[in-house]
């Protein structure tokens, strides 16, 4: 098996298998679940339009042969060109696959085979897998197989690739046509001439590809429920209306918070007081070896002493967030956020499909950032990359938890105080919300001016989320993934702090020279020259923006852990924390340049290192100015 990053997928993985597979669709059909149980990897699932935004590769053994697999990005069609369907059509048309496997969602057939047409108008070989088989029986749904695929010319399998049903059947079929012991046959696939791939007569060619779909429906399909799906239009009148979708999916949110807020202050506690205990056996061992007191700093109060500070901080929030929002899309709720604000994006000239990239950066802006390819203008897609960095990330948040329990619900953990601050990470998050769209509305009448795209969206049905598989999946692919990142750039940032803090140039440190030099201008905007450069030494990663701020005020040289909030709330105060500086902190946490992660995910979207400082200096910009006034008008009462 090999890796579904496409970078690491090279030509030499592909030679060694015997025949190469697409697997192609319609957005949401369960195409990246069909290629996890093929290939035993672990593309990221989940139920709603624009999962997979790339294609992944895989390989697999049926029988006495080797398969490369491609999973494809979802498309409605091959006659338009976002970004995703020109990935698709360009695959499809260009890479000679021995087989394509058309996916479909056996409760909206007759939409899907409209695709399914198209794909058969470019390739041969292919076989129809009808998936979630068992969602359609619940609806009445019966589809003759016999009959479509006498209609189609190819084989039709049914599967239910999340119960594992089918797919033995799926791989025999692909290796039938593979091997040429099942002959696909050519049923009148184009149409009357016209070439499917032209831009010409585009809404013509969809028409005829729509009515010839639907005869076939006709011919193979019949529905034994006059009313299909009335649980989820019920839900949908309620969950997208416009006086109650908003309120609901704040109420989500704050509960969403209020269990990571509550949930990851104990385990964080208990990773930190492990990592403290290893810290002290480090320092025994160190002394045994004789090693020098700077490899001993360097090593243990520098690069062990940060990455314990993001793995404590960063990793219980993330294992409970991570999972929790991935059952929420898993439910099919995701996309419903998306269609209650799209008229207030719309009206910013931005994309509905925002909001859903706007809901990965509350997980981590990379994945945010590399989610807007589901966006298809170019343009919306460009505002969407560069305002994902207002949303505050999963390593921002222990920051901003941190300081909302000290300054504003009391030092002491409890209920009543974890219910304040998830009540403030609500309005937090509404007012990141507020600044993406006027932020977005600016860019969208200077530097990005043009047409204003539609926003088509389909809304996927409900479904109950695999708890345990969601779960698991979650913490391995998001979770420990993020962190691996996280930990990757923390590691030389925590050896670069103990450097600045322990070389000295006429008894001071050059830690204090930077943050002498910044104090003036940290002040001006309410806060003060340490809190800077923490801000500027957490670029690698921001979840050691605190301890960077501990060391700074303790001079010791060291990264400092604090047992408690009290303790770390009276270091603040004795360093001349008020309010005003914990609100212009908070302001800079969230308006601020992206980590260095992001910035790189930036360059590698856009192709433009303009476009990558554009986004730097556009949230810090608004953040200097928000806190000059905020600190302006908190001084004057």
């Amino acid at each position: 098996m090999f890796s579904t990053d496409k970078s690491s997928f090279n030509k030499k993985d592909v030679s060694d298998c015997d025949y190469k597979i697409s697997l192609a669709g319609n957005p949401n059909v369960g195409k990246s679940t069909i290629f996890n149980e093929l290939t035993g990897l672990r593309q990221h699932t989940g139920n709603w339009t624009g999962k997979t935004v790339e294609f992944a590769r895989g390989c697999c053994k049926i029988k006495d042969a080797r398969f490369c697999i491609t999973d494809l990005p979802g498309c409605y069609s091959l006659l338009s060109f976002s970004g995703e369907e020109a990935v698709t059509r360009d695959c499809l048309i260009q890479n000679q696959n021995d087989c394509v496997v058309i996916v479909v969602d056996c409760g909206v057939i007759e939409r899907n085979l409209s695709f399914a047409l198209q794909v058969l108008s470019v390739t041969k070989n292919a076989v129809l897998c009808l998936n979630l088989c068992d969602e359609a029986e619940k609806n009445g749904i019966k589809i003759d197989c016999d009959e479509l695929s006498l209609n189609l010319g190819i084989p039709v399998v049914k599967t239910c690739a999340t119960d594992k049903k089918g797919l033995d059947e799926l791989k025999e079929a692909i290796y039938n046509v593979c091997s040429g012991k099942t002959k696909c046959f050519r049923v009148k696939r184009n149409f009357e001439g016209v070439d499917i791939l032209s831009e010409k007569n585009y809404k013509q060619n969809i028409e005829k590809l729509s009515q010839t779909g639907s005869k076939i429906s006709n011919n193979c399909v019949k529905y034994e429920k006059s009313e299909l799906n009335a649980c989820t239009r019920k839900l949908d009148k309620i969950l997208t209306s416009k006086t109650a979708g908003i309120p609901i999916m704040l109420a989500m949110l704050g509960i969403l918070f209020w269990i990571t807020v509550v949930g990851a202050n104990y385990p964080s506690e208990w990773l930190s007081n492990l990592f403290g205990f290893i810290k002290e056996k480090l320092y025994i061992l160190f002394n045994f070896l004789h090693a020098p007191d700077v490899v001993t700093g360097l090593l243990i109060d520098g690069v062990y002493t940060t990455l314990s500070w993001v793995v404590s901080v960063m990793l219980p929030p993330m294992a409970i967030f991570f999972p929790l929002f991935s059952l929420v899309e898993d439910s099919g709720y995701l996309p419903r956020i998306a269609f209650n604000l799209d008229r207030h994006f719309s009206k910013c000239g931005a994309h509905g499909k925002q909001s859903l990239t706007m809901a990965m950066g509350l997980g981590c802006n990379a994945c945010g950032v590399t989610g807007c390819r589901i966006i298809e203008s170019p343009k919306e897609r460009l505002i969407a990359i560069l305002t994902n960095n207002f949303m505050p990330c999963n390593g921002r948040f222990p920051t901003i938890i941190a300081l909302l329990l000290m300054f504003f619900a009391g030092t002491a953990f409890t209920l009543s105080s974890s219910i304040e601050v998830a009540a403030l990470l609500i309005g937090i998050i509404v007012f990141c919300v507020f600044i993406t769209l006027v932020i977005s509305k600016v860019l969208s009448v200077t530097i990005l001016k043009g047409e204003q795209s539609g926003f088509v969206l389909e809304l996927p049905p409900y479904r109950k989320p695999q708890i345990l598989k969601t779960i698991v999946r979650s913490l391995l692919d998001r979770t420990l993934f993020v962190l691996g990142r996280a930990v990757a750039v923390a590691a030389p940032a925590g050896a670069i702090i103990w450097i600045l803090a322990n070389v000295h140039i006429s008894d001071v440190s050059l830690l204090k020279y930077c943050t002498d030099f910044l104090d003036p201008f940290g002040r001006f905007i309410g806060v003060d020259g340490v809190i800077i450069m923490a801000f500027i030494l957490g670029f690698p990663a921001n979840e050691t923006v605190i301890p960077i701020i501990i060391m700074s005020y303790m001079a010791s040289g060291t990264l400092v852990d604090y047992s408690s909030y009290d303790q770390l709330f009276q270091l603040l105060s004795m360093n001349g924390w008020t309010i005003t500086t914990a609100v212009c902190t908070i302001i800079l946490c969230i308006l601020h340049y992206p980590c260095s992660t992001t910035c790189l995910t930036i360059k590698k979207e856009t192709g433009s290192l303009k476009w990558t400082l554009v986004s730097m200096a556009l949230p810090t910009a608004m953040g200097i100015v928000l806190c000059m006034i905020t600190a302006g008008v908190m001084r004057l009462f």
